[in-house]
């Protein structure tokens, strides 16, 4: 595919779908992930930002 930053796909749907929305994450669950990713924790901050209660 040009470019290479493209997607494509298939995409199906069905009137009796049904969707959910991630929650907020708290600080536990931020140290966790920094930890298992061995990232820094304020990059993790960074990146999850928006998640983040």
């Amino acid at each position: 595919m040009y470019p290479a930053a493209s997607v494509c796909g298939w995409y199906f749907s069905n009137p009796s779908s049904q969707y959910f929305g991630i929650g907020k994450i708290m600080r536990d669950q931020l140290d966790d992930y920094a930890k298992r990713k061995n990232m820094p924790l304020e990059e993790a901050e960074r990146w999850l930002s928006p998640v983040l209660e």
